[in-house]
């Protein structure tokens, strides 16, 4: 007896919109209300500042939660070989001036990076 279900999209798994993969398995960033993030939709500034005398690379309009956020900052670190942390305000800063490094990342991740400030 065959199900009811059985060779139509109603019997796979649902899926992610952006990357297809089971929903279990997606590790696409999401926003605080668990909706998947799209990447194109998020306007993503990379400035550059001065902390006592230091610079430091602020990245701001991630829509994602502080858990993405966190994740990602690790991967930058690893990848910069830079301390950084994850600001009350949700903006991410990396020590140093990474600033076209991070505008050439964030472009590859799919996101329409813009550096701003000088």
């Amino acid at each position: 007896m065959s199900r009811l279900f059985s060779g139509t999209p109603f019997e796979l798994p649902a899926t992610c919109d952006l990357c297809q993969k089971p929903l279990g398995t997606c590790t696409c960033p999401r926003d605080k209300d668990g909706k998947v993030v799209n990447p194109k939709q998020a306007a993503v500034r990379i400035r550059r500042e001065k902390r006592a005398g230091k610079l430091v690379t602020v990245i701001a309009g991630l829509t994602m939660r502080d858990a993405d956020k966190q994740t990602l900052l690790k991967q930058l670190k690893s990848t910069l070989g830079a301390g950084g942390t994850v600001t009350t305000e949700g903006d991410i800063e990396v020590q140093g001036d990474h600033r076209d490094k991070l505008v050439q990342h964030f472009t590859k991740l799919g996101y329409p990076a813009k550096p701003s400030g000088g």
